[in-house]
């Protein structure tokens, strides 16, 4: 199978997990540009469109998106993948490092919705979405903290213990459905 992972970073750690799953399925890695990368007009759900990829995505099997959740949104440079490039994708697994956690991820401000968003505009090509919550690489004590929630991102000495199980489960997922 024929796998390319995408995603869109603004502080770092959805550019290592999408690294990471590149690396652990041995395929492309490519980075979802905006026109204007603007957090505050993001926030403001105002969509200023991509940066055109040189991709024909119709020659993959699996679009493999990475990228945030920003207040319980679908951020506009990855609504902006998804329209432009629709058409072309067959298959598409969304993955986010958010803030939300599982038992919160149903809430106003949790990944379960977004992931309902992307899948209602997929028209049933989204086939999986998973979230690994920031959180998780935390100390127990810290997870309720937001400044240490916000001041915190993926790296690789942090990428161990519960985060690290369920990434490995995720790959092993993807590889079984080879």
């Amino acid at each position: 199978m024929k796998n390319i992972v995408v995603y869109y970073s603004r502080k770092g750690s959805n550019r290592f997990l999408a690294s990471r799953i590149s690396q652990s399925l041995g395929c492309e890695l490519l980075e979802i540009r905006p026109r204007i990368n603007t957090f505050f007009l993001f926030l403001f759900n105002f969509n200023p469109g991509i940066r055109r990829m040189k991709k024909d995505f119709s020659q993959y099997d699996r679009v493999i998106m990475c990228g945030p959740i920003w207040m319980g949104r679908f951020i506009p440079p990855l609504r902006g993948f998804v329209r432009r490039y629709k058409n072309q994708i067959k298959d598409l697994i969304f993955v986010t490092c958010c803030g939300s956690t599982y038992e919160k991820s149903e809430e106003k401000f949790g990944h379960g919705l977004v992931f309902k968003q992307v899948k209602s505009s997929l028209d049933g090509k989204c086939s999986l979405c998973q979230a690994f919550p920031v959180g998780m690489v935390l100390p127990p004590e810290k997870r309720e903290d937001p400044n240490a929630f916000m001041e915190n991102h993926l790296n690789n000495e942090n990428f161990k213990g519960d985060i690290l199980d369920i990434f490995n489960s995720f790959i092993e997922k993807l590889k079984v459905s080879e």
